[in-house]
């Protein structure tokens, strides 16, 4: 019973593996895999906890070949040599199968080393990692390997592993542990996804228990009580999250605004609740309620300045209004329109009368800036050209449906009649 919990659960079975469905179900690609004896260059990309070494373990068993394992974190460029020394030899006759696991953390130059390994076959990767591999893994690897993503369990997948680990923690310890399905339920929730973390929690309330083997249920609550918000300000969480406060707020729904939002103050997050609050006011709303973005502005000055916890009753009160105010992201449409043309080549010479210019040189065959001073004019307006003659039709800005932009359009209409 020395090894971890997690490591003694671990499934030897892909029917035994919770969760997944998506990839290991009957007909779904990883069992297709599985089945046809064949293993490719895979790539595992997901959360921690979800089963990506377990399914790689598995692998390892049905292909026939040397199983390497390597984690990117400490292993260095004199490891994989090490591996690569093994080619040939009578234990790897039929090639090596190699666990990488946070492939994100290789260099490039310790992944090109693999490379040409992989390409004539001597080694078969299996790679996992946390974050999105199109950002961190090396082109060449990527398109040599077939990405697979796997996704945090729900906590019914969860419960189903507790149950099962109940039964082999009686077999190991001689007592006949029991625990409330309902207690099962509270720290397969608040596991948000991981079995790893779950079935650590469920060793410590293990540990725990009396003579009876009882697992009682002020003893979890205790436990569940000291287990931090589970947040990984530089994974693909931090992005979920900030990614789905910014949506709810934009969706017009206060309550799920206000959850995502209590889910980053949880996490000690302050900076990414206010720096996606200013945009989304800026982005969202813009002129269908302009005064929001002084006020959103003033609620995250008022909360950087008292701080946490105290910062996020400011933040609330600025979500909810973003969340309930009227939407337009017209000006966010025409600064994208306009940055598209721009990164297209659309730099063309600016008109004469706009130019910077007080004086013509000899040459010039049309002398005189002929710039129009619009508040010479009745209603301080004039028509004159403003954009390049090669897009001087282009309209950038369209006017939103919403009561401010029609007025604005209604003043601009009745000036340029």
């Amino acid at each position: 019973m020395s090894s971890p919990l997690a490591d003694r659960v671990r499934p030897k079975r892909i029917e035994d593996v919770a969760g997944q469905k998506h990839l290991l179900g009957e007909g779904k690609i990883l069992k297709r895999i599985i089945e046809s004896g064949n293993i490719p260059n895979l790539i595992f990309y997901g959360p921690s906890g979800v089963g990506k070494t377990t399914v790689a373990s598995i692998f390892a068993g049905i292909c026939g070949k040397k199983l390497s394992y390597l984690n990117a974190t400490t292993a260095s460029t004199a490891d994989i040599k090490e591996i690569i020394g093994e080619i040939g030899s009578i234990s790897a006759q039929n090639g090596i199968l190699l666990y990488l696991d946070e492939i994100q953390y290789f260099n490039k130059k310790q992944q090109q080393i693999l490379l040409s390994y992989i390409e004539n076959g001597d080694i078969t990767l299996i790679a996992s990692t946390t974050e999105n591999p199109y950002f961190y893994v090396y082109n060449a690897i990527l398109s040599r390997s077939t990405v697979l993503e796997f996704k945090a369990l729900s906590a019914e997948d969860i419960a189903e592993v507790l149950k099962r680990t109940a039964g082999i923690l009686s077999d190991e310890s001689g007592k006949n542990i029991t625990v409330k399905d309902e207690d099962i339920r509270k720290i397969s929730r608040a596991a948000a996804g991981d079995v790893r973390r779950a079935l650590n929690m469920f060793e410590l309330c293990f540990m725990l228990t009396d003579k009876s083997g009882e697992m009682k249920s002020e003893t979890i609550e205790q436990i569940l009580s000291t287990n931090a918000v589970r947040y990984d300000r530089e994974g693909d969480e931090h992005y979920d999250i900030v990614s789905a406060y910014q949506k709810s707020m934009r969706g017009s729904d206060p309550d799920a605004a206000v959850y995502y939002l209590a889910r980053l103050l949880a996490a000690g997050d302050l900076a990414s609740a206010c720096r996606r609050l200013m945009v989304c006011a800026n982005e969202d709303v813009g002129l269908a309620y302009p005064q929001i973005i002084p006020i959103v502005k003033a609620a995250v000055d008022t909360a950087r300045d008292v701080g946490l916890p105290e910062a996020r009753i400011p933040l609330a009160n600025a979500v909810v209004l973003v969340a309930t105010a009227p939407k337009s992201n017209s000006v966010y449409m025409a600064i994208n329109n306009a940055m598209a043309d721009i990164e297209k080549g659309a730099t063309y010479p600016i008109p004469r009368q706009l130019q910077n210019k007080h004086f013509d040189g000899a040459d010039n065959d049309n002398p005189g800036q002929n710039y129009l001073y619009p508040h010479d004019y009745s209603r301080h307006y004039v028509n004159q050209q403003y954009l390049p003659d090669e897009i001087k039709d282009r309209r950038y800005y369209k006017p939103g449906d919403n009561k401010n932009e029609q007025k604005f359009a209604d003043y601009l209409n009745s000036i340029k009649k």
